[in-house]
């Protein structure tokens, strides 16, 4: 079946922190003092280059600056790298261009500056409102700076922000996890992450694991905070997103819905669809930062192709995030399989109650439960 090229984002990895959290698996590593900005920014312009083949005529309908702390940098970087990607393609009118940063590396003047180079949405990584939690999570900020640079992104002329907040924490009660919760949206956000501490390997928790609350405690979370937000207006559309009419995140959507996006950056992964061969690759770069600014052509690391056996699981590993799922002839777009291809995995997790099957490729209730349990069906 003929496969129709998808949307196409683009992700800027940013490697750097003040201070490495402990529970971070990310890509990130302590800044020191002084970021080599300039070389960097010359860097992901030539990294783009050797990517430039695989846009294939599309525009860029969304960039996501992620972290580390993207906010570190100056907004002059960001203008330098916008003008040397606009002589490089286009970029939807509409383009969301998304900034991670985090409470603690805020100025109001500095964010009035981003604002202007084009940025137009900011992911703000509160994490908690509660002091002693920030303390034990590592993280550089306090409640009130967290408070303050909602504030001073408005004030900046940012209204389209999201906050990054997280529950389960080390020993936190159902109390404390609805009270941050309570805290962020008396913020107004139009758009809230809010999703449950893991211990990730190669991180200091892991090495030293904290108490985190038991099941049941996570369990009355969960369903107390869902409850709390939907009454006020906030709409869960994918596992640990909720967002106001309007204002879901385009460019993570376009992850859920197997767009593809081009990754720049130390550690940056991308999907990218061939238009004439139709086939579908993931690629990823260079990992650490000095590797990556010594690149001078070559910065993937590596690159594979999805076979024809392993695009189900891919396609539903994202698809089956969403609470409405997907319709039923994107597996087709995105893919280039038919859907008779799953007819048989489809039938079993229907009858199992994991799936709903019509119009739409939709997970119940039970099925986003047990979501694992769902997407076994899809294995090679």
């Amino acid at each position: 079946m003929p496969l129709q090229l998808p949307p196409l984002g683009l992700y800027v990895h940013i490697p750097w922190c003040i201070r490495k959290c402990p529970y971070c698996d990310f890509n990130s590593h302590a800044a020191g003092d002084s970021l080599p900005e300039d070389a960097y920014i010359e860097a992901l312009l030539r990294d783009f280059d050797s990517e430039i083949d695989r846009i294939q005529g599309r525009p860029i309908s969304s960039i996501f600056f992620g972290g580390g702390t993207p906010s570190l940098f100056a907004a002059r970087s960001f203008d330098t790298l916008f003008d040397g990607l606009l002589q490089r393609c286009t970029f939807s009118d509409d383009i969301e261009i998304t900034l991670e940063a985090n409470p603690g590396t805020f100025e109001q003047q500095r964010f009035t500056d981003f604002r202007k180079t084009g940025i137009n949405r900011l992911s703000v990584g509160v994490q908690s409102f509660d002091d002693r939690k920030l303390n034990v999570l590592g993280r550089i900020h306090n409640s009130g700076q967290a408070h303050q640079a909602i504030h001073h992104a408005r004030c900046s002329g940012f209204d389209n922000i999201n906050i990054d907040l997280m529950h389960g924490l080390p020993s936190q009660t159902i109390e404390e996890a609805l009270r941050d919760l309570e805290h962020a949206i008396a913020l107004s956000p139009n758009h809230l992450s809010w999703y449950q501490l893991t211990i990730e390997p190669n991180t200091e928790f892991h090495s030293r694991p904290p108490t985190l609350p038991a099941d049941d405690t996570l369990w009355q979370i969960q369903q107390q905070g869902q409850q709390l937000l939907a009454s006020h207006g906030f709409d869960q559309y994918e596992i640990s997103a909720y967002s106001q009419p309007g204002q879901r995140s385009r460019h993570n959507l376009n992850y859920w819905r197997f767009g593809d996006f081009l990754g720049i950056g130390a550690g940056a992964h991308g999907k990218w669809t061939n238009s004439i061969s139709g086939e579908i690759f993931r690629n990823w770069k260079t990992r650490m930062p000095s590797d990556y600014l010594a690149r001078e052509n070559t910065f993937e690391a590596g690159q594979r192709l999805l076979k024809a056996e392993e695009l189900p699981l891919e396609f539903m590993m994202n698809a089956l995030r969403l609470t409405n799922g997907v319709e039923t002839g994107l597996f087709a777009q995105r893919t280039g399989l038919s859907i008779d291809t799953i007819t048989s995995q489809l039938k079993n997790a229907r009858d199992d109650g994991l799936l709903e099957v019509n119009q739409r490729i939709r997970p119940t209730t039970q099925g986003r439960l047990f979501l694992n349990n769902l997407l076994e069906q899809f294995l090679p």
